[in-house]
C-alpha cells in the first residue's frame, strides 16, 4: 500500500538541470494513468492466459497467443499469402539514350502510334521490338520543357516508432537492439526519454537547435520562425517530448552503436528546425515528325539543400520512377534535336508486395493503431522467440506453426485478432487514461464477451482445414500439430486414421536434387521445424564440427498443401 502523501516527479532527460528542476515541481499521482496501466495489464493477462491454454490443447507445439502479438502475426501471414497468390505480369520499357551538349540522358517512350503507354501496355517482346524500331528510325525533337519548383519540408524529431524504423533502415538494428542502445544513451544523459509518441520539442531545446544551426550554417539554412510539429500517429498520447539530444552543442557521443544511434538522433532533431529544401523538377517531351510517337525525360536538381544537408529519411524500397527522377538533365530548349546514342527494349515483371522488415512492420502496427510504441520491440522479439516467424534477409516469414496458429485464431477467434477490434480497444484504453471511461467496466465488458466465446469454442476441431479430401474416406483433411511436429490428418479421426507428413516430398526418400559443383556433395531437399530447406551434404556426427550449408526455400514456410496430383512447386536455394 502507498502512504497517504505521495507525489510524483517527472522528467524526460537525466541531466542535473532537468532532474533538479523536476524535484522542485512534484505533482499528484494521476489516477487515470494508473487505471489505464492496470487495464492494459489485465487485458493482456486475460487474453494471453486464457487463450494460450486453448492453443496448447488444440495445437501441441504452439506456445502462446497475445492481444497484440497475434495481430502482428496475422499481418505477417496475410502478407505471405498475398505473395503466394501473386502472379507476375510481363511488361517492357523502351528507353532512348540521348545526348545534348556532351551530357547523356535517358528518355522513356510514353506514346506509341498515338496510344499512351501505361506500365503494362507493352506486354511482350514483339510489341516492344516494334516500338524500339520506331524510336531507332525516327528523329525526335524537343516540343515541351516544363520546369516546376517544389519544396521539401524536414521531418519531425524521432518518436519511438520512427526511431526504430530509421535505425532498422540506416543502421540495420533490430527494434530490441535500438531500444537497448537508446536506453543506455538516456541513462547517460545524452538523449531525452526514448519511449514516446510525441513529436514536439521543449522551447528551450528548439532555441538550442536553432543556435546550433546558425553557428554551423549561413542564414539561409535557418527558417525565420521555429518549426512546431503535431503527431499524425493513431492513438498518440504525446505524454513526452520527442527523442532529441539533451545538448545540441554535442554532435558526437560515445562509441560503436551508441555513437551511430546518437548521430542519427542528433541529425534528425537538428534537421527538424532547418529550412526547407528547394528542388526543381524538369519534364521534357520529345516527339517525332509524325506526332504519333513520344519520349519523355524527367529529372530533378536540388537548388538549395536546406535540411537535406544534414538528414534525409530512408525508405524500405524505391518507388517506380525514382531512378529517372534522379537524372541530371542538360539544358534543353524547344526545337532541340538531341543526338541518339542507342535504344534499349528491356523486359520487366511486376513484383509481389514485399515481406515486412522490422521497419515496415512497426510502421504498419502504428498506422493501424495496434499496440503502443514502447511495446513494438518486445512484440517482434516474442514472435521470433515463439518460432512463429523467422527473419530471412532482414524480412519476416511465417513458419509452419506460425501459419497454423494464425489459421486457428482467425477461424475461431477472428473478432479478437481483427485489426479494427484491436485498434478500437486501444482507443478505449486511451479513454481510460483521459478519464472518460472506467477501467473496471472496460474489463467487465471485454471479459463477458471473451469468456463466452472461449466456452463456445471448447470442442472445436484441432488444426486447420486444407483444400483437399481424405483419400480413404473423402472427409476434409486438416493441417494439425503434435508433439513430434506438424502433419496432415483426416477430420474423421478416430473412425479414419489417415495421416501423412506435412511436407511429404521433403521427408520420404533421399530427395537428392543433384551434386554441388564445388564440393561434389549431394544437394538434398529436407524438412525442418521451419519448413522445407535445401542442404549440401550430411550432418556431421561430431557436434562441434561445422554444420553443412543450408538454404531455405524462397518461401520458407508452408502454404496449404496442393491436392494430390497437382503440379509441385518449384524449389530454389534462397
Amino acid at each position: 500500500m502507498l502512504p497517504k502523501e505521495v507525489e510524483r516527479v517527472t522528467f524526460n532527460a537525466i541531466t542535473k538541470q532537468t532532474v533538479t528542476d523536476a524535484m522542485k515541481r512534484p505533482r499528484e499521482l494521476d489516477q487515470d494513468l494508473i487505471d489505464a496501466y492496470l487495464a492494459r495489464r489485465a487485458l493482456d493477462y486475460l487474453f494471453g492466459f486464457t487463450l494460450s491454454p486453448v492453443l496448447w490443447r488444440k495445437l501441441p507445439g504452439a506456445k502462446s497467443a497475445g492481444r497484440v502479438q497475434s495481430v502482428a502475426l496475422r499481418l505477417i501471414v496475410e502478407r505471405e499469402r498475398d505473395i503466394e497468390v501473386f502472379r507476375a505480369q510481363e511488361y517492357w520499357s523502351v528507353i532512348a539514350r540521348l545526348e545534348q551538349g556532351g551530357t547523356e540522358f535517358a528518355a522513356r517512350m510514353v506514346k506509341f502510334d498515338g496510344q499512351k503507354l501505361d506500365k503494362l501496355t507493352l506486354g511482350d517482346e514483339g510489341a516492344a521490338l516494334k516500338a524500339k524500331a520506331v524510336v531507332e528510325a525516327g528523329t525526335f525533337r524537343v516540343e515541351e520543357v516544363e520546369t516546376k519548383p517544389t519544396r521539401r519540408n524536414p521531418y519531425p524529431p524521432f518518436t519511438t516508432s520512427t526511431l526504430q524504423q530509421e535505425a532498422a533502415r540506416k543502421l540495420g538494428f533490430a527494434a530490441s537492439h535500438t531500444m537497448r542502445v537508446a536506453q543506455t544513451l538516456y541513462e547517460a544523459g545524452a538523449i531525452t526519454y526514448m519511449r514516446t509518441d510525441g513529436v514536439q520539442m521543449d522551447p528551450s531545446a528548439i532555441s538550442a537547435a536553432r543556435k546550433a544551426i546558425s553557428d554551423r550554417y549561413d542564414g539561409h539554412y535557418l527558417p525565420e520562425k521555429p518549426r512546431h510539429y503535431e503527431t499524425k500517429a493513431k492513438n498518440a498520447q504525446e505524454a513526452h517530448e520527442a527523442i532529441r539530444p539533451t545538448e545540441f552543442t554535442k554532435d558526437r557521443y560515445g562509441s560503436g552503436d551508441e555513437a551511430r544511434l546518437y548521430d542519427l538522433i542528433y541529425k534528425r532533431a537538428m534537421a527538424s528546425q532547418m529550412a526547407s529544401a528547394n528542388i526543381e523538377r524538369t519534364s521534357v517531351t520529345l516527339r517525332d515528325g509524325t506526332g504519333k510517337h513520344e519520349l519523355r525525360a524527367t529529372g530533378q536538381v536540388v537548388k538549395f539543400p536546406g535540411f537535406l544537408a544534414v538528414y534525409e529519411e530512408g525508405r524500405d524500397q524505391k518507388a517506380d520512377g525514382d531512378d529517372e527522377d534522379a537524372n541530371l538533365l542538360p539544358a534543353l530548349n524547344k526545337g532541340d534535336t538531341p543526338a541518339k546514342r542507342g535504344v534499349d527494349a528491356t523486359q520487366h515483371f511486376t513484383q509481389p508486395p514485399p515481406r515486412f522488415t522490422e521497419a515496415s512492420l512497426v510502421k504498419s502496427l502504428e498506422e493501424y493503431g495496434i499496440g503502443r510504441p514502447s511495446t513494438y520491440a518486445s512484440i517482434i522479439s516474442t514472435l521470433q522467440d515463439r518460432e512463429y516467424v523467422v527473419l530471412e534477409k532482414k524480412r519476416f516469414q511465417p513458419t509452419d506453426i506460425g501459419r497454423l496458429v494464425n489459421c486457428f485464431l482467425t477461424r475461431h477467434f477472428n473478432h479478437y485478432v481483427d485489426y479494427d477490434f484491436t485498434a478500437r480497444l486501444e482507443d478505449k484504453l486511451d479513454d481510460v487514461s483521459n478519464g472518460k471511461r472506467v477501467w473496471s467496466k472496460l474489463l467487465e465488458e471485454f471479459w463477458t464477451a471473451f469468456d463466452g466465446e472461449l466456452k463456445a469454442k471448447l470442442d472445436v476441431e484441432r488444426g486447420c482445414p486444407i483444400p483437399e479430401a481424405c483419400p480413404k474416406c473423402s472427409k476434409p483433411l486438416f493441417m494439425q500439430a503434435s508433439k513430434r511436429g506438424l502433419f496432415i490428418g483426416c477430420s474423421g479421426y478416430p473412425e479414419c486414421d489417415y495421416t501423412r507428413p506435412l511436407h511429404a516430398n521433403a521427408i520420404e526418400g533421399d530427395n537428392i536434387l543433384g551434386k554441388d559443383p564445388d564440393s561434389g556433395l549431394d544437394v538434398k531437399l529436407l524438412s525442418g521445424r521451419f519448413g522445407p530447406y535445401v542442404q549440401i551434404g550430411d550432418m556431421p556426427e561430431d557436434k562441434k564440427a561445422p554444420k553443412p550449408r543450408r538454404a531455405a526455400r524462397s518461401s520458407a514456410t508452408c502454404r496449404p498443401p496442393r491436392p494430390t496430383g497437382a503440379p509441385t512447386a518449384t524449389w530454389t536455394a534462397g
